[in-house]
């Protein structure tokens, strides 16, 4: 396939983004659909944290050594994008912390334990709004609603709630929890009707501070700009976007516990994930010409963003795929 040929991403999540931006510094046209609105990917904390998922998150362990490989993809894409990446130190504040580190020292993490402590510097971080405006500067964007797609004689048409249409030699799904678009093939469609969506809420907090990712059994506070956030809860098979405060209380009342008063809530973000059956995304070819899927990251979607564009710049351009590209096939499923 020509490294020219024009690319439609539908989707403006980071993994849509990151793609489009790969492919674009590959010399690609590169035009995004996507309605606007809230999204998971812009609400999150940013966090590219091998470490404290495994910490936090059962389902990551046996993906540790793959979590870390794509955080290390992070240097070389954020420089080659103009993003900003941050140190991004976790505390586990735990009477079970050298336990804790003792398991991150067996996935082959660095970690330390004292007294109820545990740190490790494995982890980074990155402000995830501006990231995502700057991943947009080479690509089109187009603020419109996809509502179908079709291919014929080779090339992918995308129809739109407007009534215009977009056409491309390469299209990349990228819809997160959405129902997959009319015209889509069938095979294409099973794989997108598996993801599971996972809602969560997130507390922006009116302080903005400084220093490490504190981390508790189920409740993280991570610093930021704009304001510290507080969460997140997993709502499993929940799609729906009302915040519900009453879901927050728990978080808060262990957060409080673990470190003590908490600075007042600004406001609740809520974004829906999606989750395929093993935890990790399905990034790459379809088995249909032209049609690739970058969709369901669970938790981890900005960890494993620049994995997955390396993944779908290859795979379009018809070269050699990244060694982790078949943990991350779609055809796994």
């Amino acid at each position: 396939m020509s490294t020219r040929s024009s690319v439609i991403v539908v989707g403006g999540g980071v993994l849509g983004l990151a793609a489009g931006a790969e492919l674009a510094a590959g010399g690609h046209p590169v035009t995004v659909i996507d309605a606007g609105g809230v999204n998971a990917s812009r609400i999150a904390a940013g966090m590219i944290a091998p470490a404290r998922e495994c910490l936090l998150d059962p389902v990551a362990r046996p993906h540790a050594a793959l979590l870390r490989r794509a955080r290390d993809v992070w240097p070389a894409f954020a420089a080659r994008h103009g993003l900003s990446l941050q140190p991004a130190t976790t505390q586990w504040i735990s009477p079970d912390a050298a336990d804790r580190a003792a398991q991150l020292q067996a996935l082959g993490f660095v970690a330390e334990a004292s007294g109820e402590g545990l740190t490790t510097h494995e982890d980074w971080r990155i402000e995830a709004g501006p990231a995502l405006d700057r991943l947009c500067g080479g690509l089109t964007r187009i603020k419109d609603l996809a509502t179908s797609v079709a291919h014929v004689d080779g090339r992918w048409t995308v129809g739109l709630a407007s009534g215009r249409a977009v056409d491309g030699d390469v299209l990349v799904v990228a819809t997160g929890v959405e129902p997959a678009l009319p015209g889509l093939p069938p095979a294409v469609a099973a794989r997108l009707a598996a993801i599971t969506p996972v809602r969560g809420q997130i507390a922006r907090l009116v302080q903005a501070g400084e220093g490490p990712v504190r981390r508790a059994p189920g409740v993280y506070v991570a610093p930021g700009a704009g304001g510290d956030r507080l969460g997140a809860t997993m709502e499993t098979g929940r799609r729906d976007l009302k915040p519900e405060p009453q879901a927050l209380v728990p978080l808060i009342t262990m957060a409080e516990a673990a470190f003590g008063a908490l600075p007042e809530i600004a406001r609740i973000d809520v974004g829906v994930r999606g989750a395929s059956p093993d935890g990790l995304p399905m990034v790459g070819a379809s088995g249909t010409p032209g049609l690739f899927l970058a969709v369901a990251p669970r938790r981890n979607g900005w960890l494993l963003a620049p994995l997955a564009a390396a993944i779908l710049a290859a795979a379009v351009e018809g070269r050699p795929l990244p060694a982790d590209a078949a943990a991350l096939d779609p055809a796994r499923f």
